[in-house]
């Protein structure tokens, strides 16, 4: 006889293990936009000045290079702060969700967006926008789709 206990305890097995697998993938999509935004944060504040560097920006000289290093050194530091966000969020989804959900969603969002303002704004820059992108992007609709799982 099934008083209905193994079916309601297979859906709710099944209800936290999709939560889960949302919530990992999430999680390991937004770490990996994390490990980029630190090694973005590495090359515009760390190693700008080396011609490796600026020519990965597309600058024609070191003069070029000297004279953006300011606002390079800058956003490099906005893209530690992004990286910082996402991955202390993911640390802290499991011991505190709202904190760690918010600084998550508000971190990739604001990855996800520069990365469109970058393939809007510079010309024949679609590999590091999508590079810059999609991560944090696909990040925020696993962890959504994981929070829809209740």
């Amino acid at each position: 006889m099934d008083f209905g206990f193994t079916t309601q305890s297979k859906a709710g097995c099944h209800t936290r293990f999709m939560r889960n697998f949302f919530l990992v993938f999430g999680s390991l999509f937004t770490g990996i936009s994390g490990v980029l935004h630190l090694y973005f944060f590495k090359l515009e504040s760390v190693d700008w000045l080396k011609p490796k560097t600026w020519k990965k920006f597309g600058l024609a000289s070191q003069e070029h290079a000297e004279i953006l290093r300011a606002m390079a050194y800058n956003q490099g530091f906005y893209n530690l702060f992004l990286a910082l966000g996402v991955l202390l969020g993911s640390l802290l989804l499991s011991i505190n969700t709202t904190v760690g959900f918010s600084l998550i969603i508000f971190s990739a969002t604001s990855m996800t967006l520069a990365g469109l303002v970058l393939l809007l704004s510079v010309k024949n820059s679609k590999r590091a926008a999508l590079i810059q992108a999609l991560p944090p992007l696909f990040g925020i609709l696993f962890i959504l789709l994981g929070f829809s799982f209740n």
